[in-house]
């Protein structure tokens, strides 16, 4: 449904977007991830005929978004990170104004606004004037307008920044339910969302793509070996040296906790280290509270990968 290829945005002598490509598969909900300046708000508005490429191929629903905008726009709804409402006017009006700008016939126009309404959970508001709803709602407003004229793709700019944890719980599960019927770009720093309204990660990074799977498959590609979590009552020097003599432990690290020790224990490989940990503490007498796998998190996933491309560029620089 979206095709990039060799993407290019150059600003005098800085590459915002830096030779990208990728592909989001019709009905496919993709996560745009980045730290500030990545390039990802570069991206999407090339991506939506807002600015021009410097170099590159961008095909919308079949369409080029060089050569062919007005029909990519056609196929396109379009969230920006900030949303641009009309504030005096009631929230019925405002969507049947942007109805008629995007060519919907008359006699769908009504159906169409009831059924956005309804998607965005809007309707209970929909006679109030919107500069006086709040954000939560303001967002919701934008994001019916981007349904309006029922678009086969969805790019959606932070679409829950500034909200508090309510609005973005209630937009989150929106953006969900879209994506059933919808192909969706977003790009958000709310790292859980990404992990629950997702099928797909795509982390870009100094205009370049630095990692794009499955939250799954980013967890096991960068997870080298098992990791466990224990509390343990003891010694804290004596039993890390303990654990740190089992074969399969390649790194042993803790901290006070109350009467007793959090120990981090890291396996050299994908071998379970549980039962050969469980057997030294036994072994030696000491008095485990509690054991559990570590878990590696899509923050941590961002972290490592981001802070491996900045050190990569300082060794070669």
């Amino acid at each position: 449904m979206i095709n990039v290829k060799n993407l290019i945005k150059r600003y005098v002598n800085i590459n915002a977007v830096d030779d990208i490509s990728f592909n989001v598969e019709e009905n496919e909900t993709v996560g745009l991830l980045g730290p500030n300046g990545a390039g990802k708000t570069t991206t999407m508005r090339i991506l939506t005929c807002f600015m021009p490429a410097t170099a590159g191929t961008v095909t919308v629903a079949g369409f080029d978004v060089f050569a062919d905008s007005l029909n990519v726009r056609q196929q396109i709804g379009y969230l920006p990170e900030n949303v641009p409402l009309y504030l005096d006017m009631r929230v019925n009006e405002y969507l049947m104004f942007r109805a008629k700008l995007k060519n919907i016939p008359r006699r769908e126009r009504r159906k169409k606004i009831d059924y956005c309404l309804e998607m965005t959970g809007i309707s209970n508001v929909q006679n109030q004037i919107t500069g006086t709803l709040s954000k939560g709602y303001r967002q919701r407003v934008g994001l019916a307008d981007t349904l309006i004229h029922d678009p086969k793709v969805l790019i959606l700019d932070e679409p829950t920044i500034g909200l508090d944890p309510n609005q973005i719980m209630q937009i989150r599960q929106v953006i969900k339910g879209l994506g059933e019927k919808h192909t969706v770009l977003l790009s958000t720093h709310i790292l859980p969302e990404v992990e629950m309204v997702c099928d797909r990660i795509m982390i870009i990074d100094k205009g370049k793509i630095v990692a794009m799977d499955t939250p799954a498959n980013l967890v096991k590609q960068l997870k080298t070996g098992s990791s466990l979590v224990l509390e343990i009552k003891g010694n804290g020097e004596k039993i890390k040296e303990s654990l740190s003599k089992i074969g399969s432990v390649s790194s042993v690290r803790f901290s006070e906790k109350g009467d007793a020790n959090e120990f981090f224990v890291e396996g050299s490989g994908e071998e379970d280290i549980r039962e050969a940990v469980f057997k030294r503490i036994v072994k030696d007498n000491y008095i485990l509270r509690e054991m559990r796998r570590q878990t590696v998190t899509l923050e941590e996933i961002f972290h490592q990968i981001t802070t491996r491309e900045t050190e990569e560029v300082s060794e070669n620089a």
